[in-house]
């Protein structure tokens, strides 16, 4: 038991060649490494071997995958919304997508109390048939509907607070009574990207679904801690609590230590049975 640590060296690899100030770049997790090892907390954890996706578990929520020169990578990039690939980018994405699998597996077994997988690139506004906003594959969705398929899970929680809006999750299963969706997110009226009116607090879920996506967007900026705090206690706590679930994905982007380690010391607490804590680089 215990907590897994999952992370390559291998997720360096992926970086943009014709923009090297991009912002999705290698250093995102590198640094966060360099913090865990600061804090001596590398060696606390169980180090767990990552390893590639089978394409049969990518398409668990994706349509299609393929792989194409350089010259074609550039020209399917500029394609897209603020996505780059480069010619490893599959092996990468496989990578961070299987080894959150790895960690879903050891968690789910109780080889792991819980897990922390730290991968880029990161998942949550890539689409069923679409790259977008530096996500290639949705890493957490893809884990989602693998827990569900391998492990019998019969409701998940994803919780989302990054910056923006993971537009790609909420599309993935506003249609899915099996997944909670709930995102905390600078909105300011649609006027921060993804710039998309879905992003709003009117969007919950339709069908058998309504009611399982929870978006609270904010419309300003300078949020504290203490709004962070109160939208979970307040908003979030509530609807985990009635919906009791077997398994738990959390998505992440750090705002403050006092933030981070309230929220998820939270989130911990509150799951009934398993946790599986994905830090995918903030997009």
């Amino acid at each position: 038991s215990g907590t897994g640590l999952v992370y390559s060296e291998k997720f360096t690899v992926h970086q943009n060649q014709w923009d090297s100030s991009h912002p999705e770049c290698p250093d995102r997790v590198t640094s966060i490494m360099a913090e865990l090892d600061r804090r001596q907390l590398v060696s606390r954890c169980v180090q767990v071997q990552p390893r590639e996706a089978a394409e049969e578990e990518l398409l668990l929520v994706h349509t299609s995958t393929q792989m194409m020169t350089q010259t074609e990578l550039q020209t399917l990039s500029n394609k897209y919304d603020s996505v780059y690939l480069h010619p490893d980018s599959f092996q990468v994405c496989a990578l961070a997508v299987g080894s959150v699998l790895q960690l879903v597996d050891q968690v789910l077994t109780s080889e792991l109390r819980n897990g922390f997988a730290v991968i880029r690139p990161p998942g949550h506004h890539a689409q069923m048939e679409e790259a977008n906003g530096f996500c290639i594959f949705n890493n957490v969705a893809i884990a989602a509907r693998y827990a569900q398929r391998k492990h019998a899970v019969s409701r998940v929680l994803i919780v989302d607070w990054d910056v923006h809006h993971g537009q790609g999750i909420q599309y993935l299963f506003q249609e899915d009574p099996s997944v909670l969706y709930f995102s905390v997110h600078r909105y300011e009226l649609g006027s921060f990207w993804p710039h998309l009116s879905e992003s709003d607090s009117n969007f919950v879920g339709s069908g058998r679904a309504e009611g399982r996506n929870i978006n609270v967007p904010w419309n300003k900026t300078e949020m504290t801690d203490a709004d962070y705090i109160a939208a979970f206690y307040h908003v979030l706590l509530p609807v985990a609590y009635e919906v009791t679930h077997r398994t738990t994905q959390y998505y992440s982007v750090l705002h403050s230590s006092t933030q981070y380690y309230t929220l998820l010391h939270t989130l911990l607490h509150s799951a009934t049975q398993y946790t599986l804590y994905t830090v995918q680089t903030p997009c």
